[in-house]
């Protein structure tokens, strides 16, 4: 069995912070919002639907774009540091993924956001802000989307920047969550999310505030030990915990715009990610079409000090390289945030690596 196929099921970690970013004002930058084209598949249907992606859009006289895409539970606006960075040399596009703050759902969390539902929406994106062509930089679920979007339109994803999850190609058999949890117990809240969605959902709900300070720990600020270790509930190992002191990586204006942001649908689509259906049928369609080799280059960012997962081995495991035979693999301080963790260190990696890319330069520099 391919336990470590848990890769893809978006892991959240712990981490530590220790470089201060410059003040960063989400609400000085204006959205876009494009409508693009999905199927809600409630009840074995096929439904098409309408939907509205937001996205921030800077410096678009650029000559290279980039599209940067973030996992769960997050939001464009936790690419600050990287928006900072960036945003003059590069055309950046920034979104919130279906489901996420104004981003709109097809309204079926269980069998609608699938990894190729969810490159369709940035190819959607990309058509919107008139660009023939990205490099795509990830995050947790994001890495997983922009692997899967080079995968499946290397006409429009030239390159790959992956942090935290290596590749996982599709090659091999699908692998319940459940056959996960026996050989990593901290998995075991993503059983919540797939067996009690609804459940899960009223309880991230109930306090928005709460779950993402819960969620955006630091080593220095760290949860209990129980967290993430319960099946029937994910707050459930703060439960002796009054108030939970504040996202250590955000300034207080960025936790109250984060939090403002995930109240306008709150989590209710957000656990698409973690669903049987959503997971399996993501699987299925990459395994059938066979082509699991990305030629694109990519450059694989993975933290040293993620608790959860020694990323470095499972990528020797997974055989992720055999694929990607233009990549390079680099070892950062942090954990699964590490790019707002360590910002500095991120950046610099990234930005060596887009030099090369756009002088022709990139190869393999395989360091596993």
């Amino acid at each position: 069995m391919h336990t470590l196929q848990l890769l893809s099921l978006g892991l959240i970690s712990l981490g530590f912070r220790s470089q201060a970013s410059p003040a960063f004002n989400p609400r000085a930058y204006q959205k876009s919002v494009a409508t693009c084209q999905a199927t809600n598949r409630a009840d074995g249907q096929e439904t098409a639907v309408e939907i509205n992606l937001s996205y921030v859009d800077i410096n678009s006289n650029a000559k290279t774009s980039l599209i940067l895409v973030h996992g769960w539970p997050s939001l464009w606006s936790t690419w600050s540091n990287q928006i900072q960075e960036f945003e003059d040399d590069y055309h950046l596009l920034v979104p919130d993924l279906r489901g996420f703050a104004e981003s709109t759902h097809p309204g079926d969390v269980r069998s609608s956001g699938t990894m190729s539902d969810m490159v369709s929406d940035l190819v959607c994106i990309l058509q919107h802000a008139s660009i023939a062509s990205a490099v795509c930089i990830g995050h947790d679920w994001g890495t997983q989307i922009c692997y899967e979007a080079a995968r499946m339109r290397p006409d429009l994803f030239r390159g790959v920047v992956g942090a935290v999850i290596p590749y996982i190609p599709s090659a091999s058999d699908f692998v319940p969550i459940e056959h996960l949890v026996v050989a990593l117990p901290k998995l075991s809240y993503q059983l919540f999310f797939n067996q009690n969605t609804q459940e899960a959902i009223a309880e991230l709900d109930k306090d928005v505030r709460r779950t993402v300070r819960a969620t955006l720990r630091s080593v220095t600020s760290p949860p209990p030990d129980d967290f993430l270790r319960s099946k029937e509930s994910f707050l459930g190992g703060w439960a002796d915990v009054t108030e939970i002191p504040p996202v250590p990586f955000f300034t207080p204006e960025e936790e109250d715009y984060f939090i403002e942001q995930f109240s306008i649908q709150g989590f209710k689509h957000t656990l698409q990610f973690y669903t049987e259906e959503n997971r399996r049928a993501s699987w299925a369609f990459a395994h059938m079409q066979g082509n699991h080799t990305i030629p694109q280059p990519v450059l694989s960012i993975l933290p040293k000090n993620d608790p959860v997962a020694d990323w470095g081995l499972a990528s020797k495991i997974l055989k992720s390289t055999d694929f990607l035979p233009n990549s390079r693999t680099e070892f950062m301080d942090g954990a699964h945030w590490c790019h707002i963790e360590y910002p500095t260190e991120f950046n610099a990696l990234m930005r060596a690596w887009l030099k090369e890319m756009e002088d022709g330069k990139t190869a393999v520099h395989d360091e596993l």
